[in-house]
């Protein structure tokens, strides 16, 4: 998370400064400064060319110094995983670097990203048997019902339909609200509670204001089911764990698995949607090709790295990090898109979207080491069974505008198109000239 983590433009006029006993608040920020913004630009799909020059001069590179903090991005695939896999050097504990109100434990950091152990572990244990493969088996009537029933209601709307707000969004959303175990009563409030999380362009008062209204949520769903454990994954863990976490610690869990599991899938199923849109070949293969859904869905997750940087990493202590001086207390974020471009391992063509490419899943889309994403089985069951589907439902799917009139998330931490509409079926004169 990049610059999710570290900005603040000078100028008393933009930025209200303020300081967690004598250090920088990064909560009370108003706008993250551009100079670091760059891992996060893209030119439509693609990351700024300025990301592959430096992968290809300085995979290690000092983006900026502020505040009397280094920031480094790592954008080469090797060193990406050297750092993402090294906890002995780096640390996920952002606390130092954001205020709180004790009295108030929706503040609290909470969850897996930020967490080192042994906490970590600990947590991390909790959550590790409801993904693996065997469990998340159970769960694929329910994906493919969720995905027939939002295709049934685009056909009813159709013919032009709004893959983001019809289908890429609403897909994940009841999966995850199914998962964790929220009740119909509270879906509503819940739905809206994900995209602000990850558009840095209100700065850390925008970003971590609605981390703390997304985990007041999650505490008022922890303290009902403690009353009261549902069927979902919170339920699960109360009965079995409840007594060895407390509210701040489950909440944190539960939110880790709305954010991992909502806004990135739904980012993904709407761009991945659309790069094949580019070449009717694509939902062809997926159809009548045994196996090429699963091939094209690694390859698409290459491709998009819509998860644009890893979550922040902090030195430790003074060391050398690629032949380059990193100091104590230096944030280090990894640049996954730039890592998932990088031609020493993708092959010259790295830029492109290439549906038959073998090294696909050598992508860090998911991140890696002790940090990767716990539930990408689950992203993969995902995006197999809506890509499928769609395939099938609409094999004359189409934008319905140019591709220049989309509108994309410009930083943010999850990259995303704002809408993307598209016509379900041929028109009359397409059907007569095809």
């Amino acid at each position: 998370m990049v610059a999710t983590y570290l900005k603040r433009w000078v100028g008393n006029r933009i930025l209200s400064r303020t300081t967690r006993k004598g250090g920088l608040d990064l909560s009370k920020m108003r706008m993250f400064p551009s100079q670091v913004s760059m891992p996060l630009r893209r030119q439509g799909l693609d990351p700024v060319p300025e990301l592959a020059q430096v992968r290809e001069t300085e995979p290690v590179h000092k983006l900026a110094h502020l505040f009397g903090l280094n920031v480094w991005v790592v954008s080469g695939h090797a060193e990406a995983k050297a750092v993402l896999a090294d906890t002995t050097n780096f640390s996920n504990d952002i606390r130092p670097l954001v205020g709180s109100d004790p009295n108030k434990p929706s503040e609290g950091i909470g969850g897996l990203g930020f967490t080192d152990p042994p906490d970590h572990t600990r947590l991390r244990k909790l959550l590790t048997p409801e993904f693996t493969k065997r469990r998340l088996a159970r769960l694929e009537p329910a994906i493919e019902k969720i995905v027939n029933d939002q295709l049934d209601l685009m056909e009813a709307k159709g013919p032009v339909a709004d893959i983001v707000a019809d289908f890429a969004f609403n897909v994940p959303f009841l999966l995850i609200a199914d998962l964790l175990g929220v009740e119909e009563s509270d879906r509503d409030r819940f739905r809206a509670l994900g995209p602000a999380r990850f558009d840095l362009s209100g700065g850390g008062i925008g970003v971590f204001g609605s981390a703390s209204e997304s985990r007041d949520f999650l505490f008022e769903i922890v303290r009902k089911q403690r009353a009261n454990p549902g069927d979902g994954l919170i339920g699960s863990i109360i009965r079995e764990q409840g007594d060895d976490l407390d509210d701040v610690e489950l909440g944190g869990l539960a939110d880790g698995v709305f954010l991992g599991g909502y806004e990135t899938s739904a980012s993904m199923l709407a761009l991945g949607t659309l790069v094949l849109l580019r070449d009717p070949e694509n939902f062809e293969r997926i159809r009548n090709e045994p196996g090429a859904v699963d091939v094209i869905v690694e390859e698409l997750l290459r491709y998009l790295t819509v998860v644009q940087v890893a979550f922040p990493r902090f030195a430790r202590h003074d060391q050398e990090l690629f032949g380059h001086q990193v100091k104590k207390g230096d944030l280090v974020a990894v640049s996954l898109s730039g890592a998932d471009r990088d031609k020493q391992v993708f092959g010259q063509d790295a830029e492109d979207f290439y549906p038959r490419r073998t090294v696909s899943s050598a992508h860090l889309a998911f991140g890696h080491g002790m940090h990767r994403c716990v539930g990408a089985e689950l992203a993969r069951m995902e995006l197999r069974a809506a890509f499928t589907a769609l395939a099938h439902r609409f094999p004359d799917l189409s934008l319905a505008i140019p591709e220049d009139q989309l509108r994309f998330r410009d930083f943010s931490i999850v990259y995303g198109v704002e809408t993307l509409p598209v016509r379900l079926h041929a028109t009359a004169a397409e059907q007569v000239a095809g």
